[in-house]
This record gives structure tokens, sequence and C-alpha cells, in this order.
């Protein structure tokens, strides 16, 4: 199966990093234009020579933005739309892993959380939308993570915006359909990224690196028996953004190794 996205504009955020890098690559090389919006500028350049190199003939916008506020999330569409022009598919991508004891978790940290992964969602969708329907054809990928369908204790309050961002997704796909707007979810394991590679770095008994991805794999008992790598991810949001997926809206599907309980 050729999976291609010629003609299509998308919008990752996080993109500058981990699996919204990877998706952003994958997209490009399929022939995507990408516009990565992400707040590190340092991070968002690498990403874009990286995307570049991958994908020379791609069109690439990097934006540098904080989408956690309203604010963000508008400059960051209109920056992306003033480069590459409407946009085709959104990937609401950013977030980072906030979780603890629900009685040490104030109310900064809850709307934090919410600001980042909910009401950026929320408040992109709602500016990519109109144009979507107009067209009749949009995508619209929420990444979450498998604790959105099996929260573990202290997984909150992420576990919690995930689960948010799920009822976002099926009932935004309902309203959707008839316009040819596909919503969907991705629900992620426990990936290869930067964020272990740090924190590998600051455990001085970690050993080597393949050592420590391998014992967090054992110990989460994955049924696969190893973690997942970003470009694996990527490979299933391209589907899911391309016309070979145009059967398919509503749905979650978790990108995890087997490790979820639930389907």
């Amino acid at each position: 199966m050729d999976i291609r996205l010629d003609g299509k504009t998308a919008l990752i955020t996080g993109g500058s990093r981990g699996l919204g890098r990877a998706m952003a690559i994958e997209f490009a090389r399929s022939g995507g234009a990408v516009a990565i919006a992400a707040r590190d500028p340092v991070a968002l350049s690498e990403a874009r020579d990286e995307i570049a190199t991958a994908a020379p003939k791609a069109r690439i916008a990097a934006i540098g933005c904080d989408i956690s506020t309203s604010e963000g999330c508008e400059a960051a569409h209109a920056q992306a739309v003033k480069e590459l022009g409407q946009i085709d598919i959104l990937v609401n991508n950013a977030g980072t892993s906030r979780r603890g004891p629900f009685l040490e978790i104030d109310d900064a940290a809850w709307q934090a959380d919410f600001d980042l992964k909910v009401f950026a969602a929320i408040r992109l969708t709602r500016l990519v939308m109109p144009g979507m329907k107009k067209q009749g054809w949009g995508r619209i990928i929420n990444v979450l993570n498998i604790g959105a369908k099996a929260p573990a204790a202290q997984s909150a309050p992420t576990s919690v915006s995930r689960a948010a961002g799920l009822a976002i997704t099926k009932a935004l796909s309902q309203e959707g359909a008839e316009h040819g707007v596909l919503v969907n979810a991705m629900h992620v394991g426990l990936i290869d990224s930067d964020q272990w590679v740090r924190r590998h770095a600051a455990d001085p008994n970690a050993g080597t690196y393949e050592q420590y991805i391998a014992a967090m794999a054992a110990e989460r008992k994955i049924p696969l028996g190893r973690i997942g790598r970003a470009e694996e991810f990527a490979n299933m949001a391209c589907f899911l953004a391309s016309d070979a997926a145009s059967y398919i809206t509503g749905v979650s599907i978790n990108v995890d190794g087997g490790a979820s309980p639930v389907v």
C-alpha cells in the first residue's frame, strides 16, 4: 500500500521532538507540507533541518509558540496558514506526562495540564475545522496515552486530561463525518523518546541506554517484549491522515505493543 499525502498540509503540535518530529518526517516523506509548532526554538530549528534532510522537496514551517494559551493557538494557526495555506490535517500531539498522588496535585497543575492538552486541542480544532468542512476533507488526530482508557493509581492529571481527549475525539467524529472530516485518536504506550534519554542520563546506575529501555519493557510486561519506536507510531498516524483511511473515524488505536488491558 502506497500511503501518500501529496497536496495536503499538516499542522503538528509538539512537533520539534519525539513523536511529533517523527510524524512530521513521515508526513513530509509522503508528500505532505508540514508545520511544526513548539516552544523551544533550538529544537524547532533542529527538527526543521532533519525534516528537510529526509524530504528535500517538502514545504516546512517551524513555528515557535505556546499553545497552552488562546493567543498562542491563534498565532500558530495564522502563521501556518500564511506560510503553507489551508490546514488539511491537524495532529494534537503536544503534552507532557504529569502524574502523581492525587492529594498532592494542586489547582495550578490541573489547570496547566488541561490548558496544554485539552484546551489547545479544542482551540486549534475550532480554528481548522471550518476550512476542512468547507472543502469536504479533513483529518484530526488526537495523540493520547493508554491511561485514557485504563487509568492507574497516581496517573492524574494526565490520565484525566487524556480521557477528556478521547471524549472529544468521539464527539467530533460524529459532527465531522458528514463533512468528510475524520477524527481519530492514537494512544501511546512506552515509546522510545527524548524523555527516556534524559531520564537515563540522570540515573547514574542505569547502565547502558539499551539496558535501561529493555528493563522498562520487562518491568511493564509489554507483550511484544520491547518498547516502541517513534517511527512505528508515525507510520500509523500517516495512514490515518491519508485517503487510505477514508472509512475510519471515531476510533482510538493503541500503539503500545499490547500493553493496554483495554482494546
